[in-house]
């Protein structure tokens, strides 16, 4: 039997009820609600419009005039407005940055050549910050297609994929100088060069073109040279030329040190145009040792960078690719391998296709290759300089009376072998109440700027000097009259910026510029020792000579002594005293 719905609906919830209004009349009901329960705002008080809701086609357009500003940057307009990156701060910096690069370039080059390095250096002053910087070099020239990408493109050079020692790394540095000539003088990089006698010498104007980080050939033509072969580059630039610490002429003092297979012939700026030449003159008959090119060491080599080489490689499977890819990687290292990453259950085995691997794979494939001992990389791709050459060196350059020279194993940091080379001179003529002077140098170039921040003043200033006979103040350079130098001789020099002016702070680095240090503090302290034995015992010496004959007239003068008598007692008591002195 149905039951009644007016029956049913008494029943029921008031909530339940609610459901069946119509949704049209509950929003009437609500509208109503609220409207009585309005408030009239508050006389004298304003209230806020409400902003403006963007429509979606202005928010589209706002975005596609945003993405219409995004344009590509080239590394030549980057540098150009952050120039001081580069070690172009100021006018003066700038000078001897432009004849660093430059040197730098041609003593490279002469040594990929196997040829003893002779450079003459000019400096030109035309007003108060104008110079002409020109380096020649007996190298054997530039090929006529490579001329313009040398010196007017940055970032283009052959050593940045090269793992042996080398002066360069970035390829920017000649190019860059070239382009800061031309920002402040507006004129472009001379160049003439030829590659032998039977070839015809070539001369090049040269600018960059920032915009597309490519050379714009203003002028190339064949020129008369009396050289057979050898390279010419000329900047004029905005520059400033001073004397001390931070100029060409100690620069190029401390080149030679470094590169005693080096002959620089060097005129300073003079507007007259008679600047005295100064010729520093090679102390070595023969060029270094030309360092050859070694494969990464597995140690060395970071996460990004091999998930790289596993995709760009040749190699079938793992073992092969290691073999080709790596050095020191032999069967022994493949079998320890195999067996590290089946206790971590790696999905790898030495047979797997690299390009296969999965992204988490490789990074165990990684961490795996970081636990297993692999020897050492070779040290064949380093050239140091040598005790002996380096011995020599100071002794020319530095008016000392004591020199020492030291050269470490090679070492390794992070994969990469490097070798360090500790020189110290002191006394002679050197003054003893200044700070000492100390060369830095990285690949046989001269460090001048951001001294305190480099890792061979840490060490320095970390070695206690007092043990040795030496004054130091707390936190300091110890004072004497002393110089040091420190060589780092790398397949890659940490530095701290693109400049190259300091040496990062690695451990193994500090560990072995302070081994160094103190090996030649125990030879200077014995030094040291010896000739403050020999002052006390000169003064020893004088006191007798001075006061022996005086006794000597006493005694005559009271004992009547004859003359003859005198003198024999003088010389016994002047024997008698030399032999108590030295027991």
């Amino acid at each position: 039997m149905e039951q009644d719905p007016r029956i049913a609906a008494r029943g029921r919830s008031a909530s339940q009820m609610q459901i069946e209004v119509p949704f049209a009349a509950k929003r009437t009901v609500a509208t109503k609600a609220k409207a009585k329960t309005k408030t009239k705002p508050k006389r004298g008080r304003a209230r806020a419009p409400s902003k403006p809701t963007p429509r979606r086609g202005r928010q589209e357009d706002l975005a596609q005039t945003l993405a219409g500003r995004q344009r590509e940057i080239s590394v030549s307009e980057f540098f150009a407005k952050n120039r001081h990156l580069l070690g172009f701060d100021n006018p003066a910096k700038a000078l001897l940055t432009t004849v660093k690069e430059a040197v730098d370039n041609a003593l490279d080059a002469c040594e990929e050549a196997n040829v003893l390095p002779e450079l003459h250096v000019v400096v030109t002053q035309f007003a108060e910050d104008r110079f002409c910087v020109a380096v020649e070099d007996n190298g054997p020239g530039i090929v006529r297609g490579q001329v313009p990408k040398i010196f007017g493109k940055l970032l283009y050079g052959s050593k940045f994929h090269s793992l042996k020692q080398s002066r360069g790394q970035q390829g920017i540095g000649i190019s860059a100088a070239g382009m800061y000539g031309l920002l402040t003088t507006g004129k472009p990089v001379l160049v003439m060069s030829r590659t032998s006698r039977r070839a015809t010498a070539r001369r090049f104007e040269v600018a960059i073109n920032t915009k597309k980080n490519a050379p714009d050939i203003l002028l190339e033509e064949e020129t008369e040279w009396e050289k057979d072969h050898g390279t010419r580059v000329e900047i004029t630039l905005q520059g400033t030329y001073k004397k001390g610490r931070h100029s060409i002429d100690g620069y190029l003092k401390q080149v030679s040190v470094a590169n005693p297979h080096a002959r620089i012939v060097y005129t300073p700026p003079s507007r007259e145009g008679n600047g005295e030449t100064i010729d520093y003159d090679r102390t070595a008959s023969e060029p270094p040792r030309e360092p050859k090119e070694i494969r990464p060491h597995p140690h060395g080599v970071e996460l990004g960078i091999f998930l790289k080489m596993l995709q760009d490689t040749k190699a079938r499977n793992l073992q092969g690719f290691l073999r080709a890819e790596f050095s020191r990687v032999g069967q022994k290292v493949i079998e320890d391998l195999g067996v590290e990453l089946a206790a971590a259950k790696v999905g790898v085995t030495t047979r797997s296709h690299p390009k296969r691997i999965a992204a988490r794979d490789a990074e165990a494939l990684h961490q795996a290759l970081g636990r297993i001992k692999i020897m050492s990389p070779q040290t064949d791709c380093l050239s140091p300089i040598g005790e002996e050459l380096l011995l020599k060196a100071l002794e020319s350059r530095v008016p000392a009376d004591f020199y020492t020279t030291v050269t470490r194993p090679p070492a390794v940091y992070r994969g990469n072998p490097f070798q360090i080379e500790v020189g110290l001179a002191h006394g002679g003529d050197l003054s003893g109440d200044d700070l000492i002077e100390l060369y830095r140098y990285a690949n046989r170039v001269p460090l001048q700027y951001q001294r305190g921040a480099c890792a061979m003043t840490k060490a320095v200033v970390d070695v206690p000097w007092r043990n040795y006979r030496i004054s130091q103040s707390r936190g300091a350079l110890p004072t004497a009259p002393m110089i040091l130098v420190v060589h780092i001789a790398s397949v890659w020099v940490p530095f701290t910026s693109e400049s190259k002016e300091a040496v990062a702070h690695y451990p193994e680095i500090l560990r072995e510029i302070r081994l160094g240090l103190q090996e030649c503090g125990r030879r200077v302290a014995l030094h040291i020792g010896r000739r403050r034995r020999a002052a006390e015992e000169h003064k020893k010496r004088s006191y007798i000579q001075k006061y022996i004959p005086q006794i000597g007239i006493a005694l005559q003068e009271i004992l009547g002594l004859s003359d003859r008598s005198r003198d024999k007692t003088v010389k016994t008591l002047t024997d008698v005293l030399e032999r108590s002195r030295k027991m």
